[in-house]
C-alpha cells in the first residue's frame, strides 16, 4: 500500500502543499518547510506532534489529507475555537476507522528511521537481531537443551536468548561454577579422609566385627579371674582367720576371768565387813558363777559359728583357687585394634558417599557444559540457515556487527544508512518511508539508499538541506 495523494494546508508553517504518489526529495535551506511536510504526514498518521504550535501562524484552521491506493483516506483538521476534526475511512465501508487501525499499517521506524540512531545500544542490537527471520518457540528450546533454561528473557530474539543461556553471568555458567566448586570441596574432603585411613583399610571387614561380643568375652574372663584371685586369698588367709577368732576368744575369756576375780574379792571383803549380809552375798556369788558359765558358753558358741561360716566360705573357693589365671592381653589388644578400625568405618562410608557426589556433580557439570557449548554453536547454525537481512551483518557473542563493527562504532552517515535499511526490513502494510535529514549521507550512499528503496518498491519522502533559495520538490 502506498500514498497516492498528499495535501497539507495551514499546518506547521505550510500555507499549501500537495503531492501525488511519487517518491520525492525535498530540497532547500533551513526553515524552508522540508521537515514540516514530513511532520504533517506523521501527524496525519499518528495524531501526535512534538511541535508546540501545529497551526500555521495567522491561520484559524489547518488540514492534512492522505489517500492511499487501497482506498484509505485520512483527514485531520486543527481548528481554533473548535474541536479538532478527524476522519479515517476506507472506500466501500461506511464506518469510521479507529486510531488503532492506522497504527497497524505502519511501524514507528518508517516514520522516523533516524530515531534508531538515538536508541540505546541494547535496543539497537535487539531491533537488528529481530530482523533475522528464524522460527522458534519454547518447544524448540526444549528440544535443544532438554529443558527450558531458567533466568532467561524469552521475549527477546533467539540470538539474544542463546547468548543469555551461555553467558558468563547466566544460570548455566553460574550453576556449573557452583557444581565445580562443590566437587572440588568434596574431593578435598575425600583426600583428607583417605589420608587419615590406615593403609589398605577394608571397611567391610571391620564393619562386620562384633566389638560388643569381643568385649563381652574379655569381661567374662576378667570377672572369673577376680573370683579366682578372691578364692586364692580366702584359702591363703583361712589359718589367719582361725587364729584371729581364737585370739578374740582368749581375750574375751581373760576379760571374764578378771571381772569374776574382781567381783569375788569385792564380795569377800564385803562379807568380812558385813557379816550380816553374808547370806545375800553368797546367793549373789552362786548366781555369779552361773552367769559366768552362761557367758562362756555363748562366747564359745559364737566362736564355733564364725569358724563354721568361714570354713563354708573357704570351701566354695577351694576348687577355683586351684585354677590358673587366664591371660586376656591378646584379646584386649584385638579389641582395642578393632575399636580403632571400626572408628574409621563411618569416615570411610562418608568418603565413599562424597566420591559418589563428586561423580554426580562432574556429570551434571559436563551436561551443563554441553548445553553452554550448544548455546554457543547454535547461533552459527541459525545464521547459516537463514538469510542475512542487512549487507555486512554478522553476529559475535550475541552482538550484531556491521562490517565487523558494533553499532556504537559507526559514523553518523553509516548509522543513517543502517537506520534506513532496518526501516525497510521492518516496514508495515504502508510501503512508505520518511527520511528527514538525508544530507548526512554522502551522494553515493544517498544514491544507494534511493535505489534500494525503489528496488523494494518502497515509496519515500526525503528532506535534504541544500543551498537552494527556497523549497524545491525533486521526484525520484
Amino acid at each position: 500500500m502506498k500514498i497516492t495523494k498528499l495535501k497539507i494546508r495551514g499546518l506547521f508553517g505550510i500555507k499549501e502543499f500537495s503531492a501525488n504518489g511519487e517518491s520525492v526529495e525535498l530540497n532547500g535551506p533551513k526553515g524552508a518547510g522540508k521537515s514540516s511536510v514530513i511532520d504533517a504526514i506523521k501527524y496525519a498518521l499518528t495524531n501526535r506532534s512534538d511541535r508546540e504550535f501545529i497551526l500555521t501562524q495567522g491561520e484559524n484552521e489547518g488540514e492534512v489529507i492522505i489517500e492511499t491506493d487501497s482506498g484509505i483516506r485520512v483527514n485531520r483538521k486543527v481548528r481554533t475555537g473548535k474541536a479538532d476534526y478527524k476522519s479515517i475511512k476506507q472506500t466501500g465501508q461506511k464506518d469510521e476507522k479507529t486510531e488503532s487501525f492506522l497504527r497497524e499499517i505502519f511501524t514507528e521506524l518508517q516514520l522516523n528511521p533516524i530515531e534508531f540512531a538515538r536508541m540505546d545500544l541494547k535496543e539497537q542490537n535487539r531491533i537488528i537481531l529481530d530482523l533475522i527471520d528464524f522460527k522458534w518457540d519454547l518447544n524448540w528450546i526444549k528440544q535443544q537443551f532438554g529443558e527450558i533454561p531458567k533466568d532467561v528473557n524469552y521475549e527477546q530474539n533467539i540470538l539474544c536468548v542463546l547468548h543469555d543461556i551461555q553467558a558468563d553471568e547466566g544460570n548455566y555458567f553460574l550453576t556449573r561454577q557452583d557444581l565445580n566448586r562443590e566437587a572440588r570441596n568434596k574431593q578435598a574432603f575425600i583426600e583428607e579422609i583417605g589420608a587419615a585411613l590406615p593403609k589398605d583399610y577394608n571397611a567391610a571387614q571391620w564393619e562386620k566385627v562384633n566389638l560388643a561380643e569381643l568385649y563381652k568375652k574379655i569381661e567374662t574372663i576378667r570377672s572369673r579371674n577376680e573370683w579366682i584371685e578372691k578364692a586364692k586369698r580366702a584359702v591363703a588367709n583361712r589359718d589367719n582367720k582361725i587364729r584371729g577368732f581364737q585370739a578374740d576368744f582368749e581375750i574375751e575369756k581373760s576379760a571374764i576371768e578378771k571381772a569374776t576375780t574382781s567381783a569375788r574379792n569385792s564380795l569377800e571383803k564385803q562379807i568380812a565387813e558385813m557379816e550380816n549380809r553374808i547370806r545375800e552375798y553368797r546367793k549373789e556369788l552362786d548366781a555369779l558363777e552361773e552367769k559366768k558359765l552362761s557367758q562362756l558358753a555363748l562366747a564359745k558358741k559364737t566362736l564355733e559359728v564364725k569358724m563354721a561360716e568361714h570354713e563354708g566360705e573357704v570351701k566354695q573357693y577351694e576348687g577355683m583357687a586351684k585354677e590358673k589365671l587366664e591371660d586376656f592381653c591378646e584379646l584386649q589388644n584385638e579389641a582395642e585394634h578393632t575399636e580403632q578400625m571400626k572408628a574409621f568405618v563411618n569416615e570411610y562410608r562418608r568418603m565413599v558417599g562424597l566420591q559418589e557426589d563428586v561423580k554426580k556433580l562432574k556429570k551434571y557439570s559436563e551436561d551443563i557444559t554441553a548445553k553452554i557449548e550448544k548455546a554457543r554453536s547454535l547461533p552459527g547454525e541459525i545464521l547459516a540457515s537463514v538469510k542475512i537481512p542487512i549487507d555486512g551483518l554478522t553476529i559475535k557473542d550475541g552482538m550484531p556487527l556491521i562490517n565487523g563493527l558494533p553499532v556504537s562504532n559507526l559514523s553518523d552517515g553509516e548509522k543513517l544508512d543502517l537506520c534506513v535499511r532496518i526501516a525497510v526490513q521492518r516496514e508495515g502494510v504502508l510501503k512508505m518511508l520518511l527520511l528527514d535529514g538525508i544530507e548526512r549521507l554522502d551522494t553515493k550512499s544517498r544514491g544507494n539508499i534511493y535505489r534500494l528503496l525503489k528496488d523494494k518498491g518502497v515509496q519515500f519522502i526525503a528532506s535534504r538541506t541544500t543551498d537552494d533559495d527556497k523549497l524545491t520538490v525533486v521526484e525520484l
